[in-house]
């Protein structure tokens, strides 16, 4: 394996290790604002016990995504610092903006939120979350920022052999930004909700203190409704602005080597053949392609070897087609777990609203299996994004072959993948163990009282303990 196929895989195992607790923490940290909220307005302790019952997962979920995120950054100049080199001008600012201001907002205020329970006005406290939440936001549209510029940079110019700003502005209001950023940001939130519809779901199954639970789950399940459905249509608009600005991502995540015939059909299962460049094999939807590129029933799609063969012109001699198989299931995997999610939280609402909860059991153990979809979504759409925009690090301006660091050896990078996949191995277990630990806790599945409410810590001295280690 040489240098770039493992300084890839070093950053993409890194990078979904550390995606599962980004969107988890957006997602929760937004619900325990809308809980605190309504505590706040109609003054129901109840409210308040689930916040703080949500607070322990939350700030769980924060300290091992920090100690997860550190490694993104050292990976620019470890592996790729001819990349860094050539574009850090452009791509550094970003994040450092969201490393001196949205981080530096998120963990001043989440001190203030942990330790000002009864310290704080209700009001005060309540802003502290909600400061919390807006940071958690802020950190995604800037790093957003930086990996839309690879996608389609823009406010930039080649001055002394590498790319440099020349229009911030142009860098902030880049379209493909615009679309990116509210479809990770709903799918985040859609992520938090579903966990905690599932949490939810399984203290219902065992009765444990049910009045808290059944009001957790009818916020979350609205807001992951609401979510997913929004996902979904953002993402259609997503789809239509690659297929002009990324017609080869498109193209790869329909399987489609040569241009459609007009009406376009949709590809639901294809055996793909990448030698042969052709599917021995397909099922097709008629005129359901034309429909979701177009939003009308006619209308061909241009197929991979015609865009391969108008890049070559283009870009000069080279492969442009991406890994055809990774982009197209991934693309369909991030739709069948999306429309489940919609499917799911129509009748979660339905089913909640209607106080029915308890008499679906089938529905609360299905509600926790879900907890992994929302994850399984925001992978896979990962994946199709980042793999079908090879070979470009950035979009027709630098190959990732040529992005490596020149004198990072193989071996090297070996080692230090290995190292890595064990240091996140045994995070993933502390970080399961305390998860477990925290909604199994007997003390939890009874309603404290007022007096004791009062008193109640939300990290406990031998939580907090193995958090901090």
């Amino acid at each position: 394996m040489d240098q770039v196929i493992l300084a890839r895989i070093q950053f993409a195992s890194t990078t979904l290790f550390h995606y599962i607790f980004v969107p988890m923490t957006i997602g929760l940290a937004f619900l325990i604002a809308v809980l605190e909220t309504l505590y706040v307005l109609k003054g129901k302790e109840i409210y308040k016990q689930a916040a703080l019952f949500w607070s322990k997962l939350f700030l769980i979920n924060f300290a091992v995504g920090v100690v997860t995120g550190i490694l993104q950054e050292f990976q620019f100049g470890m592996n790729w610092s001819n990349y860094s080199r050539f574009v850090g001008d452009v791509f550094g600012p970003s994040l450092a903006i969201e490393g001196l201001l949205a981080f530096f907002m998120e963990s001043t205020f989440i001190g203030l939120w942990v330790f000002g329970w009864e310290r704080l006005s209700k009001r005060v406290h309540l802003a502290c979350i909600w400061i919390v939440s807006i940071g958690t936001v802020l950190s995604a549209f800037w790093i957003l920022t930086a990996n839309s510029f690879m996608h389609a940079p823009v406010g930039y110019e080649f001055k002394n052999g590498r790319a440099e700003m020349s229009d911030f502005f142009a860098l902030i209001t880049n379209p493909q930004l615009w679309l990116q950023f509210p479809h990770t940001l709903f799918a985040a939130f859609a992520t938090g909700a579903f966990f905690m519809t599932g949490v939810s779901a399984w203290k219902l199954l065992r009765g444990h203190n049910p009045d808290m639970f059944r009001r957790s789950f009818r916020v979350s399940i609205t807001v992951a409704l609401i979510s997913s459905v929004l996902v979904a249509y953002i993402g259609h608009a997503q789809a239509q602005h690659l297929l002009a600005f990324q017609p080869m991502k498109m193209a790869a995540a329909e399987a489609l080597w040569d241009t459609s015939e007009d009406p376009a059909p949709f590809t639901l299962f294809a055996n793909i053949d990448t030698e042969k460049k052709e599917n021995s094999f397909d099922i097709q939807v008629p005129y359901m392609l034309s429909l979701l590129s177009y939003n009308k029933l006619s209308g061909s799609v241009e197929g991979m070897n015609q865009i391969q063969a108008r890049y070559e012109q283009k870009y000069g001699p080279g492969n442009y087609i991406p890994s055809v198989k990774m982009t197209f299931w991934s693309f369909r995997m991030m739709v069948v777990a999306g429309g489940l999610m919609c499917l799911v939280g129509i009748l979660g609402l339905l089913f909640s609203r209607k106080k029915m909860l308890e008499q679906r059991p089938w529905f609360l153990k299905l509600m926790v299996g879900m907890i992994a979809f929302p994850f399984l979504a925001n992978s896979a759409g990962w994946l199709m994004a980042e793999m079908g925009r090879q070979p470009w690090v950035v979009f027709g301006v630098m190959r990732t072959e040529d992005a490596i660091s020149p004198t990072v050896t193989a071996e090297e990078l070996l080692f230090s993948l290995i190292a890595f996949t064990t240091i996140y191995a045994v995070l993933a277990i502390i970080d399961a163990v305390l998860f477990v630990k925290v909604i199994r806790k007997d003390e939890q599945m009874e309603k404290p009282e007022e007096e004791d409410m009062k008193n109640y810590d939300p990290l406990d001295k031998e939580e907090a303990h193995a958090i901090a280690k």
